[in-house]
Protein backbone atom coordinates (compact mmCIF):
# COMPACT_ATOMS: atom_id res chain seq x y z
CA UNK A 1 0.00 0.00 0.00
CA UNK A 2 3.01 2.23 1.16
CA UNK A 3 4.64 1.62 -2.21
CA UNK A 4 1.23 2.07 -4.29
CA UNK A 5 1.01 5.83 -2.76
CA UNK A 6 4.41 6.92 -3.58
CA UNK A 7 3.90 5.96 -7.09
CA UNK A 8 1.26 7.63 -6.89
CA UNK A 9 2.32 10.93 -5.14
CA UNK A 10 5.20 10.51 -7.70
CA UNK A 11 3.00 10.44 -10.92
CA UNK A 12 1.09 13.38 -9.83
CA UNK A 13 4.27 15.28 -9.20
CA UNK A 14 5.85 14.26 -12.47
CA UNK A 15 2.93 15.10 -14.25
CA UNK A 16 2.41 18.63 -12.74
CA UNK A 17 5.74 19.94 -13.16
CA UNK A 18 5.33 19.73 -17.16
CA UNK A 19 8.20 21.15 -19.44
CA UNK A 20 6.86 24.49 -19.23
CA UNK A 21 8.94 27.87 -20.33
CA UNK A 22 7.83 31.36 -19.00
CA UNK A 23 9.48 33.76 -21.06
CA UNK A 24 10.38 37.33 -20.15
CA UNK A 25 7.53 39.94 -20.97
CA UNK A 26 8.38 43.25 -23.28
CA UNK A 27 8.61 45.55 -20.21
CA UNK A 28 11.12 43.01 -18.31
CA UNK A 29 13.23 43.01 -21.33
CA UNK A 30 12.91 46.90 -21.60
CA UNK A 31 14.14 47.07 -18.08
CA UNK A 32 17.06 44.20 -18.40
CA UNK A 33 18.38 46.11 -21.67
CA UNK A 34 18.47 49.50 -20.14
CA UNK A 35 22.07 49.64 -18.69
CA UNK A 36 22.87 48.54 -22.28
CA UNK A 37 25.28 51.17 -24.78
CA UNK A 38 23.30 49.32 -27.54
CA UNK A 39 19.74 48.86 -25.67
CA UNK A 40 17.92 48.67 -29.08
CA UNK A 41 20.28 45.46 -30.15
CA UNK A 42 19.76 44.04 -26.79
CA UNK A 43 15.91 43.91 -27.00
CA UNK A 44 16.29 43.08 -30.48
CA UNK A 45 18.49 40.02 -29.17
CA UNK A 46 16.25 38.87 -26.23
CA UNK A 47 13.13 39.15 -28.11
CA UNK A 48 14.42 36.66 -30.75
CA UNK A 49 15.57 34.39 -28.01
CA UNK A 50 12.07 34.46 -26.61
CA UNK A 51 10.06 33.70 -29.53
CA UNK A 52 12.55 30.72 -30.30
CA UNK A 53 12.23 29.47 -26.77
CA UNK A 54 8.40 29.69 -27.46
CA UNK A 55 9.21 27.59 -30.58
CA UNK A 56 11.08 24.87 -28.43
CA UNK A 57 14.45 25.68 -29.85
CA UNK A 58 17.16 25.60 -27.58
CA UNK A 59 18.98 28.90 -26.68
CA UNK A 60 21.88 30.47 -24.49
CA UNK A 61 20.80 32.67 -21.67
CA UNK A 62 22.96 35.43 -20.57
CA UNK A 63 23.94 35.62 -16.53
CA UNK A 64 24.93 38.87 -15.36
CA UNK A 65 26.40 38.75 -11.57
CA UNK A 66 25.12 40.58 -8.78
CA UNK A 67 26.67 43.82 -7.76
CA UNK A 68 26.33 45.71 -4.99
Amino acid sequence: MKFALNFFMFLLAFFSFSNESFSLTDYQIKRFCAKEKRSSLCIKKLQEKRSDLQEGKLIEIPVKTYQK
